[in-house]
């Protein structure tokens, strides 16, 4: 993995651990969570961890460009979710994330998450701060 990060750090690449129960909002009449609702879960460990860095500002400038994720198991109404979202890649204007998400007793769905940083008056690709591509690749667990 620290090829992808470049550079050979020793550190590990920027990671969260989410937790919180899944909201009735994210589930379908039976209560049983909407395949898009991993999706949410996953960028409020995304802002969790750009808060965390002190880049609460980055969050909403990184539109996806691909998505993979495999489904595991059902998530249920009130079920309590942990959400373990790591960085895997970082580039001048584009970073990777790694996801899983588990419920109470098995893993949900994991996957990857590709997105590019853009402008947010243009909307145009933009480059990563350095400041941050450094907390990226290296401030380890958060």
């Amino acid at each position: 993995m620290s090829g992808e990060l470049g550079g050979g750090e020793l550190s590990a690449p920027a990671s969260i651990l989410w937790a919180g129960p899944l909201d009735w909002a994210d589930t379908d009449a039976a209560g049983i969570a909407h395949w898009t609702a991993v999706f949410r879960l996953i960028e409020r460990a995304e802002a969790a961890l750009f808060t965390a860095l002190g880049h609460a500002e980055m969050f909403g400038r990184a539109p996806r460009t691909a998505v993979a994720v495999r489904y595991r198991s059902p998530l249920r109404f009130n079920d309590p979710v942990e959400v373990d979202l790591a960085v895997t890649k970082v580039g001048a204007t584009v970073l990777e994330y790694s996801f899983v998400v588990r419920g109470p007793e098995t893993v949900a769905a994991e996957g990857t998450i590709s997105a590019c940083v853009v402008d947010p008056e243009t909307m145009r690709v933009a480059r990563i701060p350095e400041d941050l591509r450094e907390l990226l690749r290296g401030a380890g667990a958060q």
